[in-house]
């Protein structure tokens, strides 16, 4: 028997997505729900939106976002109305759903949970679950030309796999939530090859000799194209060598769209120069201060860290102050491996369930030997830093989303 619900107000209906439904954020393994059964029945519920637009669907482990900001930028430089859906968010729960750039209105995000909060219980949808049915929703009401959808976790069993779209993108594979995709590069793989579809052309944006022939089976198998991203030469707005691989993939998709998505040359200049502005993307190697040199970042794993530390050896500065948080499904230990050892370490722990403790952070610093100080919250260490660093000095914040929160 479900109980009739009705929220007065955007706070108290998003509050009640967070506490009341399973949310893999904050509970992690026993929040994870695979499969399509619930998310089929509650878009069939609500008349199918997932059907009304065209999509590009993107998985990986790292680069989802950025390539998901870049070929909206483009799109919209070209004239087209384009939708995003993207995870986690950073500071506002309607980050994950944007058109052309703008966060969607509270009063659509409320409306929704009022209309549907009797079925969500039924079906005991988790959170990700109805975030993915309210995008869907918001794209097919507000008839998108394009929506660019990004998967939550894995591929093969996430919740915006019912999507059949104009193009499938792999961005990378790297090893991170093993204890759901499984152990090795071709297991993980396997799962995040799960979004080709029959006929459907798929991009990757990287090769790699432990995932070539899976790919190459499931593409097959679909009677798919299969791609792998040509380098581009186009500047970017946004920062990191890392980016080249990104920018790369954008311009392999949009290369094979361009049939049915047409955009200028110009368009994919001036949308590669203007993603932060046009998208209203955060984040991502972003420089947030000056004198001290400070960025955040949203590395949160090995691959992610390693394109990181690389990036840092591009920089000049004195001393390095890393702000750091993990959530404990991490090896913390694999990725202060990565780190140079002679930096100021601020470990933070961050208001969930899911946060690496302090009293672990300490324990790390004891074993590894680091310069080590603990916090609740990132913007303490952050004021902390600033007061240690001179003006010379850089601070680099990265790590889980909940780091960035705060600061941005």
């Amino acid at each position: 028997m479900t109980t009739s619900l009705k929220f007065e107000s955007y706070d108290a209906a998003v509050s009640w997505l967070f506490v009341q439904l399973p949310n893999y954020q904050k509970e992690g393994l026993k929040a994870y729900k695979p499969g399509l059964e619930t998310i089929l029945a509650l878009l069939l519920a609500i008349d199918d939106p997932h059907n009304k637009f065209k999509s590009i669907h993107l998985a990986g482990t790292n680069g989802k976002g950025s390539v998901a900001h870049m070929l909206a930028s483009v799109y919209q430089t070209a004239g087209y109305k384009v939708g995003i859906f993207t995870s986690p968010h950073i500071s506002d729960f309607r980050e994950r759903i944007k058109i052309n750039g703008q966060l969607v209105s509270e009063q659509l995000v409320l409306d929704f949970v009022n209309q549907n909060a009797p079925l969500i219980q039924e079906l005991n949808a988790t959170f990700f679950e109805i975030t993915t049915a309210l995008a869907f929703s918001v794209f097919a009401k507000e008839q998108v030309d394009l929506a660019i959808i990004e998967t939550g976790l894995g591929g093969r069993l996430d919740s915006t796999n019912v999507l059949t779209p104009i193009a499938s993108v792999i961005t990378n594979i790297g090893l991170d939530h093993q204890q759901f995709l499984g152990d090795t590069l071709a297991l993980i793989a396997k799962e995040k090859a799960g979004i080709i579809k029959p006929g459907v052309p798929v991009i990757v944006g990287k090769k790699q000799k432990e995932t070539e022939e899976v790919f190459e089976q499931v593409a097959q198998k679909n009677n798919s194209t299969l791609l792998y991203a040509v380098p581009c030469d186009y500047p970017s707005d946004l920062l990191g060598l890392f980016q080249e691989e990104n920018k790369a993939t954008v311009f392999t998709t949009i290369e094979i769209l361009q049939e049915e998505l047409p955009v200028r040359q110009r368009d994919v200049q001036e949308g590669l120069l203007q993603v932060a502005e046009e998208t209203n993307f955060k984040g991502r190697f972003q420089q947030i201060g000056s004198e001290p040199l400070t960025i955040v970042d949203a590395a949160h794993n090995l691959d992610g860290v390693k394109n990181l530390m690389s990036e840092l050896s591009h920089l000049t500065f004195d001393e390095l102050h890393l702000i750091y948080g993990a959530s404990n499904d991490k090896d913390v230990q694999e990725i202060i491996d990565l780190l140079p050892k002679s930096a100021h370490f601020y470990f933070v722990e961050f208001d969930s369930p899911r946060s690496v403790k302090s009293d672990q952070f300490e324990e790390l610093g004891k074993q590894n030997k680091l310069s080590v100080s603990t916090y609740k919250g990132s913007a303490k260490a952050l004021e902390s830093a600033q007061i240690k660093a001179t003006k010379k000095d850089l601070i680099l914040l990265f790590g889980s989303f909940y780091i960035m929160s705060e600061i941005i």
